[in-house]
């Protein structure tokens, strides 16, 4: 098991795993809740002349308890978790965005729990694999392997919580092993010019066709510098300062200012190319790839994009010869020769975790509008399928079928919850609904586009609040919301509506 091999001669010990409490954690032993037990305490959407969207995400949460576990204390599993439900192991990638929708039934399980068997597996020297076997604890790559880790997204989901919950105690607890693991990727995953690579496995967009011609597009690194990856280390460069800020550790964190500084600068100069204004992979030869793939959207979360760039970058996702698919958003734009209209896993499929990506990197540009517009689209397709087959997919199709509704993607595995309950979960709340919570400063923004009735009761918020948020039907979008809000505890909720905004302080 990866986390008894520390005594590797090759191992230089990080200091910030002497303080990883989870290495040496005891396994929790708390039963698992059913559904059945839970769902009254889950929040309940509001959603007139919507019902199949309701029974949606009923269907998401009840997949999502049926693949909860208990941790195998022999293979090293400290907490309780939210199975892959792919092949009997956790992988990092894919539990940051089942934890994305699991915050919201966080009061009935602790689905950030998942994300400790990671930590509790981590190397001196901060090396986490990126998939571990639950029933051995064995370690499906080794150290050096490009395809062993990755992508580093777990700060990310860590500060996703945060601003949910403003749990100063868990910041704390997962802030040394999140920098060993950030410094470790520095080291050993870096090119000379301090930009990032991983491989088709690595980064999670497996068969991507993004490779120079003689590498292989799943396990070579193809010593390219990889658009997605650098990105993604640039946010985590930022989250883990602004961890470091709330945590008072800024010594800590003080070298990050300056990678991320270097490689906004390094990225905008070799990864843009202005004609077409698109982040490109870089090949070994020093020509762009050329392939406008989703991957290249995580720079908006990363918050890298120059403003004299946004507007034609943002317009390739309105483009329906591109990314405005009849199902949005393919992973590979329908310009390139190999996209498939069934999908062909990521050559156009529709996936959950990098549509949640642009989605919430648009928010940070305040594209309120066009992320909305795209939620809809996603949210709508996804609950046909639904109603035409009764489960959840793990990809779907980008373009629809014969019959002319969508479909799932080719291939694609069914009940899969999985990452797919982000759809009728966190994309209905957060961008379908417009609610965002900002927990550290006890705000929630909430941004109405509808004009059906609509909301959530028994919201979750900060440490112990909850709330029902409920707007009334409007004739047009232009009108001014009536909406009802109640808490058990104090909270500010500002409001937006088409071009106007109020806020309420609401008393428990």
């Amino acid at each position: 098991m990866g986390f008894n091999r520390n005594e590797e001669y090759t191992i230089h010990p990080n200091r910030f795993v002497r303080e990883n409490e989870f290495i040496k954690m005891e396994a929790e032993d708390k039963p698992i809740p059913t559904y059945e037990q839970e769902k009254d305490a889950l929040p309940k959407p509001v959603w007139d002349g919507h019902d199949d969207t309701l029974k949606c995400y009923d269907k998401a949460w009840q997949l999502a308890f049926r693949n909860l576990c208990k941790p195998n204390a022999q293979a090293g599993f400290v907490s309780n978790f939210i199975d892959t439900a792919f092949n009997g192991c956790i992988f990092m990638w894919d539990s940051v965005f089942m934890l994305m929708f699991g915050k919201y039934g966080a009061r009935s399980f602790d689905f950030q729990g998942t994300l400790n068997n990671f930590y509790s597996h981590q190397y001196h020297d901060g090396y986490i694999c990126r998939e571990i076997e639950e029933d051995t604890g064995n370690e499906h790559f080794t150290r050096f392997d490009p395809s062993a880790t990755g992508p580093e997204v777990m700060p990310w989901c860590e500060w996703e919580y945060f601003k949910n919950f403003g749990d100063k105690e868990r910041l704390a607890r997962v802030f040394p092993c999140l920098m060993a693991y950030h410094e470790w990727m520095r080291e050993f995953h870096t090119w000379r010019d301090g930009t990032y690579f991983s491989s088709g496995w690595g980064c999670g967009m497996d068969n991507l066709p993004r490779m120079q011609p003689g590498y292989d597009v799943h396990f070579s690194h193809g010593h390219m510098v990889w658009n997605d990856v650098c990105m993604q280390e640039l946010m985590s460069c930022k989250i883990l300062t602004d961890m470091a800020n709330v945590l008072g550790r800024q010594d800590d964190a003080a070298g990050l200012s300056q990678e991320r500084e270097r490689l906004i600068k390094v990225v905008n100069e070799k990864l843009w190319d202005e004609d077409t204004a698109f982040y490109y992979d870089l090949w070994k030869n020093g020509e762009l790839n050329m392939v406008k793939h989703i991957g290249a959207y995580w720079a908006l979360l990363a918050e890298i994009v120059p403003q004299e760039k946004l507007e034609r970058f943002i317009s390739h996702l309105t483009n329906e010869k591109e990314f405005a698919a009849p199902f949005m958003i393919p992973a590979l734009s329908q310009d390139h020769p190999m996209f498939s209209e069934t999908g062909a896993y990521w050559n156009g499929g529709i996936w959950a975790p990098t549509n949640y990506m642009v989605l919430l990197g648009l928010d940070r540009y305040k594209k309120f509008d066009l992320s909305h517009k795209i939620a809809m689209n996603y949210l709508k397709n996804v609950v046909t399928v639904f109603n035409d087959t009764g489960t959840l997919f793990e990809n779907y199709a980008p373009m629809f079928g014969e019959n002319g509704r969508p479909r799932r993607g080719d291939p694609s595995r069914a009940d899969f919850v999985g990452w797919t309950g982000i759809v009728p979960i966190s994309v209905l709340f957060e961008f379908v609904f417009g609610i965002k919570p900002d927990a550290e400063n006890n705000v929630i923004c909430w941004h109405i586009n509808l004009t059906e009735k609509h909301g959530v009761e028994k919201y979750p918020f900060g440490k112990d609040a909850t709330l029902s948020l409920v707007c009334e039907q409007r004739n047009s979008e232009s009108d001014e919301p009536v909406v009802h809000i109640s808490s058990n505890r104090p909270v500010k909720v500002e409001i937006f509506w088409d071009n106007d905004s109020k806020s309420k302080i609401v008393e428990a």
